[in-house]
């Protein structure tokens, strides 16, 4: 018997009073057209140049030039140009509030809490920015950060950029190799770092790797390095170095830099398991509007929440969660293993914290669900009243463990965009309900499609696309002024039309599910398989904890391998493999059905955590793979080369 579609849905009470509404209601005033979300949606689109000054206004943005034209080549893309004339400095509007309301909420592994309230973050803030000034940096700077998701980090973010220069960041889990890939490309003036950080019950000291990431990037004129591991460490090693603690002033007011609406603000990177990291260049402005859009209205923060998301520096969704700073609400920033202490440790911190808004990964669900965590039973989640996942798609079982297990009044936002974008194409929505294995809606604001043969379908798989242009667009890429890779990775498929490189369908609800990367679709007979769908059935089966799977090319064709990571002490034997199978088959198709099944010890995937199905094609076909450094794990590609059994038919 097929499971329940519907899952959940918010009260009349609460529809009405959600920010959501609150805008709908705002806009219609002055335009009748827009009643509920599916015109305020196609307003957005239709209605671009209304919709993100209303949304400005709404939210309160702060500027101190108004804009004289709210886009430009509206038909470009790229080259549209959002609110030109207009001035605004991204981290005024991030310390709007400087009360003594909670603003950070610090939880790292083997540390007590700690928090800061509006009026020290914005005092801390201050002094960080006069030393930095102090220093000589100014407007188009770049500055760098090989930090962990801690206070210090987003503090040094907003000094940097109320001076006007560029902030952009890795997690301290990054080898030297993959973060001079990627630092070495911007020349940062200044770097922050760590002396070494805690995972999962370790002790792990970088200063070595700070030495050496100095020592590589002339550029570097001083390095502030936080104690965070050990007080007492003797930083005498990493040249240049001053510790955080040293590096203050008695600055308590901050002079914020007034810049043009596309001022680049941050520096992001593609994951480089394909070829060097691109460094993707975002906008001040845009970044702002699509995060108040996506966190105000779509999320309904307001300033009694408490958001968390468990993400590293060198995910997009730490700058998506400090932006929340800038909706009032305290935000959570958690540096450590989500399984330390103990298996629940992240379900007891949101009963400890009041966390109302809960963000983590699709991975993490499935791994709460393999080890059989039912946190309805063992914490007070009564305060979470969202949850969100990303990085990969959630499968219809997650969907149920949510609401069988964990939370039943709870609105499950399963979101998906990218750092392409810093932020999302599609994600929740507290005027809609859930369905089992669907994303609500498509984003406001974001012309979302699938595309099929070149053509806009629904109901059918295709390519994600975007068609036209929006405020959170990249700026370029990082030193290439004739924007030939920018054009090459986004502009190349369809004319004029953005495309993400996800596979993708378009519900009868106007919901969406994502397949998985449209590069690692599978293709055999012709027939085109995402892998999330093979991804999804093998879920079910209690002795696998994760699998990957890949299109081999075998006799003018190509055939499904599917790789599996089993349960300790359980053998791949050729009963398990018949029930792997035999559930695919029932729950898919035939079509589905792997040529192969393999036990391998463990999933290769990257820095933010998602699986490389690209990376292990190119090593069983005996190809190089550029750039393991962007792996978390890159011993694990070992085991894929000269697989006898890929071999055999």
């Amino acid at each position: 018997m097929s499971k329940p579609s519907f899952l959940w849905e918010l009260s009349k009470t609460g529809q009405d009073q959600c920010n959501l509404q609150a805008f709908i209601d705002h806009v219609g005033k002055s335009n009748e057209t827009v009643r509920d979300y599916d015109s305020l949606y196609r307003w957005s689109i239709d209605s671009s140049e209304e919709f993100w000054p209303a949304l400005w206004q709404y939210c309160g943005v702060i500027s101190s030039q108004p804009w004289n034209r709210v886009l430009t080549n509206r038909e470009a893309m790229p080259g549209a140009k959002w609110f030109a004339g207009a001035e605004l400095n991204f981290a005024e509007n991030l310390l709007r509030f400087r009360d003594g309301r909670t603003a950070i909420i610090a939880v790292s592994e083997g540390r007590e809490p700690r928090t800061l309230t509006y009026r020290q973050l914005y005092r801390e803030v201050a002094s960080c920015a006069d030393r930095l000034k102090s220093l000589g940096v100014g407007q188009g700077d770049r500055v760098a950060g090989y930090m962990p998701n801690i206070p210090e980090t987003t503090i040094a973010m907003l000094a940097t950029t109320s001076l006007g220069a560029i902030w952009s960041s890795c997690s301290p889990d990054f080898g030297v190799k993959g973060v001079l890939e990627r630092f070495s490309q911007i020349e940062p003036k200044i770097l922050f770092s760590v002396d070494g950080y805690r995972y999962n019950g370790k002790k792990i000291d970088i200063r070595d790797s700070v030495k050496a990431v100095v020592e590589a990037i002339p550029s570097i004129e001083q390095t502030i390095v936080t104690a965070f591991l050990d007080r007492e460490a003797d930083l005498r090693g990493i040249p240049v170095a001053t510790g955080w603690e040293e590096f203050s002033s008695d600055a308590t007011e901050i002079d914020f830099r007034q810049l043009p609406f596309d001022h680049p603000l941050y520096i992001l990177y593609s994951s480089g398991t394909t070829g060097k990291p691109k460094c993707i260049v975002h906008g001040a402005g845009g970044t702002l509007l699509k995060h108040l859009a996506e966190q105000q209205l779509h999320c309904d923060l307001g300033r009694e929440d408490t958001l968390f998301f468990f993400t590293t520096c060198g995910w997009m969704m730490w700058n998506w969660l400090v932006s929340a700073l800038a909706t009032g609400c305290a935000i959570v920033t958690y540096d450590g293993s989500p399984f330390s202490p103990g298996p629940m440790a992240m379900w007891e911190m949101a009963e400890r914290l009041g966390i109302t808004a809960f963000g983590t990964s699709a991975r993490y669900i499935s791994a709460c669900i393999k080890a059989g965590i039912r946190p309805g039973e063992q914490v007070d989640l009564e305060k979470v009243r969202m949850i969100l996942s990303t990085g990969s798609p959630l499968v219809a079982e997650g969907f149920d463990y949510i609401y069988g297990e964990v939370k039943r009044d709870v609105m499950l936002s399963s979101i998906s965009g990218g750092t392409d974008i810093i932020g999302c194409f599609v994600l929740g929505n507290p005027l809609r309900p859930v369905y089992r294995g669907e994303i609500q809606c498509r984003a406001l604001g974001m012309a979302v499609e699938v595309y099929a043969d070149g053509k806009p379908v629904r109901g059918q798989r295709g390519e994600l696309v975007c068609t036209r242009p929006f405020p959170s667009m990249p700026l370029g890429f990082w030193n290439e002024p004739d924007n030939e890779r920018y054009h090459k990775a986004y502009f190349s498929r369809f004319d004029r039309v953005w495309t993400q490189g996800d596979y993708a369908e378009i519900t009868a609800r106007d919901g969406m599910v994502i397949y998985g990367r449209s590069d690692a679709v599978l293709n055999p007979g012709g027939v085109r398989i995402g892998t999330a769908e093979i991804y999804r059935q093998v879920e079910k089966v209690d002795e696998v904890l994760e699998s990957l799977c890949i299109a081999q090319r075998w006799d003018d064709d190509v055939r499904i391998v599917l790789f599996v990571m089993l349960r300790d002490g359980v053998q791949l034997d050729d009963a398990l493999k018949t029930r792997i199978c035999s559930t695919i088959r029932q729950n898919a198709t035939p079509r589905h059905v792997p040529a192969k099944v393999v036990a391998v010890a463990d999933i290769p995937r990257t820095l933010s955590g998602k699986i490389v199905e690209l990376a292990v094609r190119k090593v069983v076909h005996g190809e190089e793979v550029n750039n393991i450094e962007a792996l978390a794990n890159p011993e694990a590609l070992d085991f894929f080369r000269g697989i006898e059994e890929l071999q055999q038919d």
